[in-house]
């Protein structure tokens, strides 16, 4: 269930949806690439929104409902009708009243083409809206990972223990072995050393299983100055303690404002890995609004 899960997600972002895309092209499975082209009104997804459907699998969303339904049928019959051919594309406008059952109010316009190298060469490489660097593979941090699968990010992962197998509470191997390609497990010595290899305005978060750790990491996020999020998992008091400690070791007041601790939007209240992880994700998104 859980590997199910994870592929289930990293096939929705628009990044795996590419690789999905070059991935079956050469492996010559028959495929129709479904594009949202235009759009009027109130609709469930934006313009340049693909979906990938062969005869037995598919990848990304139109939407949901009823529109995405038709759209996989027709795809599939396309592809049925047309046996080891490739169909020719076509456009269909999709009003989203009543007849499809649901209450948008909008109309959708659907370009069905086939998946071959024009189409392939045509489709703009989708840009990551955030680089994540996360500290820590714990509960939370295993709670954040499960989110940011299906994000249009990338993320290094970073934990001084490698060994899962042995350790109870660390990803398991099958976790580790489904991460999306956009999610990166990196083990390390020494993770305080690996800030200086973060892409410029990086958003960092620390939660690691030690105090002491954590300092560390956040000193170096905090002493590189250019971190779009410089954020540090605990409470008032854990805050107050690290500022502290920080100023001890040199650091200015204008590099310590840029410590957000505790980590998660505010008013979203709970200690359960879950709800944490949704209110830190949540607040990564509202730092690149």
């Amino acid at each position: 269930m859980a590997q199910a899960a994870l592929q289930r997600m990293h096939s929705l972002t628009p990044l795996s949806l590419h690789q999905a895309a070059t991935a079956w092209w050469q492996t010559r499975v028959r495929a129709i690439v479904v594009t949202v082209i235009d759009i009027k009104g109130s609709t469930p997804r934006g313009l340049g929104t693909r979906m990938l459907v062969s005869e037995q699998g598919l990848h990304g969303t139109v939407g949901g409902g009823h529109l995405e339904w038709q759209a996989i049928d027709l795809a599939r019959h396309a592809l049925a009708e047309s046996h080891n051919a490739l169909p020719s594309a076509w456009d269909k406008t999709f009003p989203l009243g009543p007849t499809l059952g649901q209450c948008c109010g909008g109309v959708v316009t659907l370009r069905f083409a086939p998946l071959d190298d024009t189409l392939l060469a045509a489709w703009p490489a989708p840009t990551p809206r955030l680089h994540v660097e996360l500290h820590g593979a714990g509960h939370v941090g295993q709670a954040i990972v499960r989110l940011l699968a299906d994000l249009d990010c990338t993320v290094r992962w970073i934990d001084t223990r490698d060994d899962v197998s042995a350790l109870p509470g660390l990803p398991s191997a099958q976790m580790l072995a489904t991460l999306p390609p956009h999610i990166a497990w990196l083990p390390s010595d020494c993770p305080e050393a690996e800030v200086a290899d973060a892409p410029l305005g990086a958003c960092h978060l620390v939660l690691t299983h030690r105090h002491d750790l954590d300092l560390r990491i956040i000193e170096a996020v905090l002493r590189r100055g250019d971190a779009a999020m410089a954020g540090l998992i605990g409470s008032q008091t854990k805050r107050a303690r690290f500022l502290h400690r920080l100023a001890e070791k040199g650091l200015s007041a204008e590099q310590l404002s840029h410590l957000i601790c505790p980590i998660g939007l505010p008013g979203i209240d709970g200690k359960e890995p879950a709800v944490i992880a949704i209110a830190t994700v949540a607040q990564l998104l509202q730092q690149q609004s």
